[in-house]
């Protein structure tokens, strides 16, 4: 198949990017659109050229590293394939002769490096300020010493399929990353090891997401539906009762 790519091209952060156009030609519907971005950086290589910029690791669907914007859909969409990761995207989901439009993630909080490459750490940062358990818990316990009910476990897991990919970001019209912040707010917090810290958690990752310049939620759902681990929007209403106890609660008393 035969495609023509669109592709933002920016030397590093201070400098002016802008779309470029590539023609590929002969691509094997069955390759991954990495797997295309990388006979194309072989061609622009051979010719002398600067090759295109991304990110990429376990090609696997489960680092969050591969994060671009396909024509417009944070890991892009194709004719059957939803929800899913730029490298677990096949290139027999496009048609022959499509011009497909490639960008980074738009945020403030993700610059961009270079071409798609942007910036995450805020992502780490959130996760610094309370995504962990504080209390030593010593080596492995017996999986049965702590009972969890399962409705509880289901919840935890569901949350902790979150990859950091920050696609939920890009989908957002308001650069909101309260779902990646929720999921990994609910994770800990619906096992019981994550209790004691629990509105405190809440309290100081939605703060540090704010001091990152990430917008506000309102609900709009996009975040959810770009996801490609599909964590459900309701872990949102989840963190927002958590962050709503923390500050309804002075010297650990409970203010109703």
């Amino acid at each position: 198949m035969n495609v023509t790519l669109r592709v933002w091209r920016q030397k590093d952060a201070q400098s002016k990017g802008k779309m470029v156009d590539y023609k590929l030609q002969d691509i094997d519907d069955h390759m991954s659109f990495l797997e295309m971005l990388d006979v194309l950086n072989e061609q622009l290589t051979a010719s002398g050229e600067e090759p295109v910029a991304f990110d990429s690791d376990c090609r696997e669907g489960i680092c969050g590293m591969c994060g671009v914007v396909i024509n417009g859909v944070p890991h892009g969409r194709g004719q059957t394939t939803y929800q899913t990761t730029t490298c677990q995207l096949h290139m027999r989901e496009f048609r022959d002769g499509d011009v497909i439009d490639v960008e980074p993630w738009r945020a403030k909080p993700f610059p961009v490096i270079k071409d798609l490459v942007v910036d995450r750490t805020s992502f780490d940062r959130i996760i610094e300020a309370g995504g962990f358990i504080s209390a030593p818990t010593g080596t492995a316990p017996e999986a049965h010493s702590v009972p969890v009910p399962k409705a509880d476990a289901d919840r935890a897991f569901d949350a902790a399929t979150c990859i950091g990919c920050g696609a939920c970001v890009a989908a957002c019209p308001n650069g909101s990353a309260m779902l990646f912040t929720a999921a990994k707010i609910t994770h800990l917090g619906s096992l019981p090891q994550g209790q004691p810290e629990r509105r405190s958690r809440a309290l100081s990752m939605v703060a540090q997401h704010d001091a990152e310049g990430f917008g506000n939620c309102s609900n709009i759902g996009e975040c959810s539906a770009a996801c490609p681990k599909g964590i459900p929007l309701q872990f949102i209403s989840r963190l927002n009762r958590d962050l709503w106890g923390a500050l309804s609660t002075v010297d650990g008393k409970h203010l109703g």
